[in-house]
């Protein structure tokens, strides 16, 4: 038996070389990665204790590139730094004329200031923050006894109130300072800086936790990269501010996304807030994101799904016809369409869709029967939460089509009544039938980028529906008439799908609908038969007008000419 050894010098060198490569992976972080962490650090160490330093990971945007995708990065949440204002009460012999000193600089609260100033035995008090460096060198310069200025961060929003219900805010929880809502919560583990105290001895840094340095690809604290395109988020809220107001809506809300892979460009909603200042709102209800924690009836958007159910199960086609007397009594219950006429014999399946006929749907739920109903409903994911990275997602009331057996129950949620969803469960039920029939995961994240200098692509499971590429496309041509023949307000030289939605608001409190509240919706995607985008639009009570037809085709068409030509997108037809 030959055995081969290899030399003891060869064995030192090989273990001197490793040991090296260690030194300069670490070296290489504490250095370079974290080195201007550590500076920074480092120089305020002597200025204010290290308690009050606050460090957190950016969250960004992505701005369009050439190719659609993957522009240059926009911090949506940041840090600032500027100067706070600090008193030693014990120092202070004139507290009135401290504080007419310090006013006549700073907007600060006399009554706020003279408690601060009468605690003689507290040595430190803050009486101002986030104070530019003009004014923290003008009080500077007055060279008051008892005021001290130490340098400070803070979370910063630079778009202001921009896609807040997405981002979210950082605020307290008792004693902890964390994410509260949207991203900066979902992120929290990632976005936070736990190892703010950094001044150890610099070898035993560069020899700690050297395992975690060269082999942990999960490293927790780093950057988050979205896929809000802020160009777009800007257009979308925009629109959503005017519709709003020329309607004075009680709510509003929006989203533009991929439906080929779940990627979010937008989303936004009216009421909404600024991160920075968000101590002045007064109902705390408006941090709650909408479109994932909030579920509606939202009516004739709903009618593509069904009609794609039946399609699939092969019970009808576009062309099948019914005699649509304008009413059809189930059970006792009355169902009318929208107004209250009919259309007579030979109205067809796609005329269904035109007009949103609810006797028409009605007859697709009975062609399809309460079961196979159900199915279909249920493979478009209304029942689930989508996985959003998104804080408090909740999932769709759908119990009266589970186990219900009143036929009145189906010929309802046939046409959208009785089922309420969350916006986002129903944009991606909507974009399986851009997509050829796969259930998505909405998404806000694309990357994150670790402070060890790895990143992570962010990964999301895709799931089918249970229709086919066929029926995709068939329920596609479909839409595509509603656009062009039912609304009229089809683009020249692109093909796009579209449905409204006009539904009444539930009475949560002594049941059944309001009279005299209405929700409207649109859905619409396009280039129809390859699209980039789907969006869905929604107003909660809108005053003075009636159908979403009126609410949404002009604002859904600006928002497509808008998409089509930032993207630059080129014409199907």
């Amino acid at each position: 038996m030959t055995f081969s050894f290899i030399s003891r010098p060869k064995i030192v060198l090989l273990c001197i070389v490793f040991f090296s490569l260690i030194l300069s992976a670490k070296l290489f972080v504490v250095q370079v990665l974290r080195g201007e962490a550590y500076s920074e650090l480092a120089d305020r160490q002597y200025v204010t204790p290290l308690e009050n330093i606050y460090e957190r990971g950016t969250i960004f945007f992505q701005s369009r590139d050439k190719g659609g995708k993957g522009g240059q990065l926009i911090a949506a949440a940041t840090q600032t730094t500027g100067f706070k204002l600090a008193i030693n009460p014990s120092k202070i012999s004139d507290a009135e004329s401290v504080f007419q000193k310090i006013r006549n600089v700073v907007d600060i609260s006399r009554g706020d200031f003279m408690d601060k100033a009468g605690k003689v035995n507290d040595p430190y008090e803050e009486i101002a923050n986030h104070v530019s460096k003009e004014k923290a060198d003008a009080v500077s310069s007055l060279k008051i006894p008892g005021v001290s200025i130490f340098k400070e961060k803070w979370r910063f929003y630079p778009g202001g109130s921009l896609a807040s219900h997405v981002l979210g805010l950082v605020g307290y929880k008792d004693a902890e300072l964390g994410g509260r809502y949207g991203l900066e919560r979902t992120y929290n583990d990632e976005l936070l800086r736990t190892n703010n105290n950094l001044y150890v001895n610099f070898f035993a840094e560069v020899f700690s936790d050297i395992n975690k340095t060269l082999f942990n690809s999960e490293a927790k604290e780093g950057d988050v990269i979205t896929t809000i395109e802020p160009t777009v988020q800007s257009f979308l809220e925009k629109k959503l501010a005017e519709v709003r107001e020329k309607y004075q809506i009680d709510s509003i809300g929006g989203i533009i996304m991929d439906p080929a892979d779940g990627s979010i460009y937008a989303m936004g909603g009216k009421p909404d807030f600024d991160p920075n200042d968000f101590s002045k709102v007064k109902n705390n209800a408006v941090f709650s994101n909408p479109f994932v924690e909030n579920v509606l009836e939202f009516g004739s958007v709903v009618k593509p799904l069904v009609m794609a159910g039946a399609l699939d199960a092969k019970v009808l086609t576009p062309d099948t016809a019914y005699d649509d007397r304008g009413e059809v009594v189930i059970e006792n219950h009355k169902i009318s369409n929208f107004d209250k006429r009919g259309r007579g014999p030979g109205t067809t399946m796609q005329d269904v869709l035109n007009q949103s006929l609810n006797t028409g749907m009605v007859f697709v739920e009975q062609k399809l029967g309460k079961d196979r109903l159900r199915e279909y409903l249920l493979s478009f994911g209304i029942k689930e939460k989508t996985g959003i990275d998104l804080p408090n997602e909740t999932s769709g009331l759908v119990s009266n089509i589970l186990n219900s057996p009143r036929e009145i129950e189906y010929a309802n949620a046939a046409f959208g009544q009785g089922i309420a969803l969350t916006p986002i469960e129903l944009i991606r039920a909507l974009a399986s039938l851009a997509n050829g029939g796969n259930l998505v995961v909405p998404h806000i994240v694309e990357e994150i980028k670790y402070e060890d200098g790895l990143s992570k692509k962010m990964s999301y499971p895709v799931l089918r529906a249970k229709i086919t590429k066929e029926t995709s496309e068939e329920i596609t041509r479909m839409l595509v008439g509603v656009m062009d023949n039912g609304l009229k307000a089809g683009l020249e030289h692109f093909s796009v799908a579209a449905k409204t939605g006009t539904a009444q608001v539930a009475d949560s409190v002594n049941g059944g609908y309001y009279a005299d509240r209405h929700t409207h919706s649109f859905m619409g995607y396009f280039p129809a038969y390859n699209p980039k985008f789907i969006v869905f639009l929604y107003a909660i009570n809108p005053k003075g007008v009636e159908y979403s037809a009126t609410t949404w085709t002009r604002p859904f068409v600006d928002i497509t000419s808008f998409l089509l030509n930032y993207y630059e997108v080129a014409p199907d037809r």
